[in-house]
């Protein structure tokens, strides 16, 4: 009874935001106008503070609660998540009237599927997490705006996440049939889908459920690759993008990443390079080959983009191939049986909160930028703008360096930790595992390589801002609580790389605790065993 109530309390940031989106669509239904913003910022007030009282990521401590895990890397992530959904609330924040609660209402319900994500340690409540953050995005699409070019791209990512999440769910109960669990790391008398792995011996490992593993490896590998935009999932990205608003555009681009990061790490990383493949190589060389694929693709199709969302969309893509760096470094240092991600997952979590910083405050500055009634989307639209917006010019151009990489801001760091990961598993193989270490070469200099060809775009757009002649000056009625928002987050780019290591270490903290074997499962009150503690209870047990 115990672990139900706590488990219940440390939902209490979820609860909150399901209570406001409640709240939210009541208010719209009586069209209460601006309390309706109003009640948004109160409901992810009162999230933050509680989440605020179960620690921050820098606690060192994890804790296992029901389905749920409380670590650095969930807590991390949901406050990320969090954050955010205040940065889109303030880029939405001129919306239609008539329409305003349903969207404010909607992105809470998203940015609850991202919290959820973040802290499932159970597969069904992984996926419903997952579902969670779909489904609302269905109809934020749909919200965006009501013509030709919307409504099909709201259709692309409906069918295209359908199939993603079929897959996905296809590769969960490949696991489910393996280990005979839902539960992704088991603690005491409770066993995991990652124990389950683990504690197989070398008979074991030859029966027939255990070379399904690298077909669960693939499914989990194309569902959580939709999310992160990676090839061959990509290419719903530029026409789904170009055909919302710049805030949806943002949402698409940063809530999904979020997910697919805590989904990887909690499966393709933990649970399967292990001992569960036969060939352990295909653990880290399938993200390697797909990094590759991604970040290149990604780069060089943005070249000639002229629409700014289309532009972003494929910017989006290739960084979602740099965080596959991450996962690839990661699961070749545990298929080596150090059970040590060596600073792949630490780059990941590192790598998707500088990518958050300047997208969403991009996506925010250019919400700032358009109308209610017309988005900007020409990259020539933002021409002369250093001129008629000097304060958005400069946002921009904060984020456009950071996203290209340039010291001494986030982007910097972020790209310096992920190509530093794969430089340093290389060397440590040089002798033991040539072919390795020379994988790993190849991966980071191809990396440099993509990060040269995206400082082009980027560059390209600061150059339209600064050294253009002005045209048609850009609306600039998006209300300034998304300037304020795109402001933020500049700031927040810029004190991140110039104290990068804290985040960096609270990083590499988060991926120690995400490796341990068994976390600690949550203590009984005083007077109840406080020496024993208690099983948690998974949604599914063990056969």
């Amino acid at each position: 009874m115990f672990v139900e109530s706590k488990t219940i309390s440390l939902l209490a940031p979820e609860i909150i935001l399901m209570l406001g989106a409640t709240v939210l669509f009541l208010l719209g239904a009586f069209r209460a106008g601006r309390a309706q913003l109003v009640a948004t910022l109160i409901a992810y007030a009162g999230a933050a503070v509680a989440l605020a009282c179960y620690g921050s990521p820098w606690n060192t401590e994890s804790t296992l609660s029901g389905p749920l895990v409380i670590d650095p890397m969930s807590l991390g992530l949901r406050w990320i998540a969090l954050l955010a959904g205040f940065i889109f609330t303030l880029a939405g924040s001129r919306r239609d009237v008539e329409l305003a609660a349903e969207f404010q209402g909607t992105l809470m319900l998203v940015i609850c599927g991202a919290m959820l994500t973040a802290s499932a340690n159970e597969l069904v409540l992984l996926f419903l997490g997952l579902e969670l953050i779909s489904i609302p995005t269905y109809v934020l699409l749909f919200l965006g705006r009501r013509d030709r070019a919307s409504a099909e791209a709201t259709m692309k990512y409906f069918y295209l996440s359908l199939l993603a999440s079929a897959l996905l769910l296809y590769g969960f109960a490949f696991l489910y049939g393996i280990s005979g669990t839902t539960v992704i790391v088991g603690s005491g008398k409770v066993q995991g889908i990652r124990e389950a792995f683990l504690n197989q011996d070398s008979t074991a490992l030859t029966s027939s459920l255990f070379k399904l593993s690298p077909i669960a490896l693939v499914l989990i590998t194309a569902g959580f690759g939709f999310k992160l935009a990676a090839a061959p999932f990509q290419f719903y990205a530029p026409d789904v993008y170009q055909g919302t608003t710049n805030a949806n555009t943002g949402v698409l681009a940063v809530i999904p990443k979020l997910a697919g990061v805590a989904g990887f790490l909690r499966l393709a990383l933990l649970v399967i390079p292990g001992t569960a493949v036969a060939d352990k190589a295909f653990a880290w060389q399938l993200p390697l080959i797909l990094a590759v694929l991604t970040m290149t693709i990604g780069n060089v199709c943005a070249l000639w983009q002229k629409d700014i969302r289309r532009l972003l969309a494929y910017s989006s893509i290739a960084h979602g191939g740099y965080l596959l760096i991450g996962l690839a470094v990661g699961a070749a240092s545990m298929s080596s049986g150090s059970h040590q991600a060596a600073g792949g997952a630490g780059g990941m979590l590192f790598y998707v909160l500088v990518y958050a910083l300047a997208t969403m405050g991009s996506l925010c500055t250019l919400a700032y930028l358009g109308s209610p009634r017309r988005e900007l989307s020409g990259v020539e639209e933002l021409a002369g703008l250093a001129r008629s917006q000097p304060l958005a010019a400069a946002t921009l151009a904060i984020f456009m360096f950071s996203l290209t990489g340039i010291p001494p801001l986030a982007g910097f760091w972020g790209k310096l930790t992920l190509f530093g990961s794969a430089i340093q598993l290389s060397a440590a193989n040089q002798t033991s595992n040539t072919s390795l270490s020379l994988w790993f070469v190849g991966l980071a200099i191809v990396a440099a390589l993509n990060a040269a060809i995206g400082a082009a775009y980027y560059l390209r757009i600061i150059g339209v801002m600064y050294f253009q002649s002005p045209g048609s000056p850009a609306p600039a009625a998006g209300g300034r609580l998304a300037l304020v928002g795109g402001v933020f987050c500049a700031l927040l780019v810029i004190g991140s790389g110039m104290f990068p290591a804290q985040i960096v270490g609270l990083s590499l903290r988060a991926e120690h605790k995400l490796v341990e074997h068994a976390p600690s499962v949550s203590p009984p009150p005083l007077g109840e065993g406080r020496g024993e503690g208690l099983p948690i209870t998974p949604l599914v047990t063990a056969r």
